[in-house]
């Protein structure tokens, strides 16, 4: 992690030394000339360490180094502790075995808003190559828990049966016992019972952007992002078997690909 965050500062040092040494201080009378486009709808991709996210930003070009937006996304984060397992051929009355996290709780997902800008170390020579800068944005967040379901094998009227079934204190020695996970159950099991969980979100990286002042907007982020939530977020059974903390807190390095348009 250290790693990455002093090779960020080091491209963005970078970054600034080039705008120096090759664009030539000016004095503008108009802070705005040349600003063709006035607003950008761009469209986010992003992976990161423990999951993903997408989403939609909509912004207002104030100069051509300085763009503020407003952005909303949806995404998940993953415990760091998270495996997924398979039992392979496993099948019982034609219906084959799905892989599965041992351990897990909850899902968990999140809806972030918020307010970010993009500001811009270089003019791109002659408007080839790329434009080197800078992001970020920071918000509210809503965390949504999602109960995670596993196929148990149970014993019931003295016939070995299937079942599905969240984690609970009463099922605990045989939701932490492999030999009776048959495997996960579907998506759809647990959405009528979500819980959430309020917090705040926040991220900064370096921009490379292939088109700062096209029409089609072609970018990348590279960056850290942090999310912090008012109370522990329960993704994994905790017990003094397993060495698993659940936290509050999730950073995590980070990707993104971003399309979108200007006008």
């Amino acid at each position: 992690m250290r790693k990455f965050i002093s090779i960020l500062f080091l491209l963005l040092f970078v970054a600034v030394a080039i705008n120096a040494q090759t664009i030539q201080p000016r004095q503008l009378t108009n802070q705005n000339k040349g600003v063709i486009y006035n607003k950008e709808l761009a469209f986010d991709f992003r992976l990161h360490t423990h999951g993903f996210a997408a989403g939609v930003s909509f912004g207002k070009i104030r100069t051509y180094y300085n763009t503020r937006f407003y952005m909303l996304e949806f995404g998940e984060l993953k415990h760091p502790k998270e495996f997924r397992l398979s039992f392979d051929n496993l099948s019982i009355n034609g219906k084959t075995a799905k892989s599965f996290i041992f351990g897990k709780q909850n899902s968990f997902f999140t809806l972030r808003g918020g307010y970010g800008a993009k500001k811009y170390f270089t003019e791109k020579a002659a408007r080839k190559g790329v434009a080197v800068g800078m992001s970020y944005s920071f918000g509210p967040a809503l965390g949504i828990l999602k109960p995670y379901y596993l196929e148990l094998r149970r014993s019931i009227d003295n016939k070995n049966r299937i079942v599905s079934e969240k984690y609970s204190p009463e099922n605990e020695d045989i939701f932490l016992s492999q030999q009776n996970i048959y495997g996960s159950s579907s998506f759809s099991q647990g959405l009528g019972e979500l819980g959430f969980r309020p917090g705040a979100h926040g991220k900064i990286g370096v921009h490379l952007d292939w088109g700062a002042f096209d029409e089609f907007i072609k970018a990348v982020d590279v960056g850290i992002m942090i999310d912090a939530y008012l109370s522990k977020v329960p993704i994994m059974v905790e017990t003094d078997a397993f060495d698993t903390e659940n936290s509050r807190l999730f950073i995590n390095l980070y990707l993104s690909l971003q399309l979108g348009k200007r006008r």
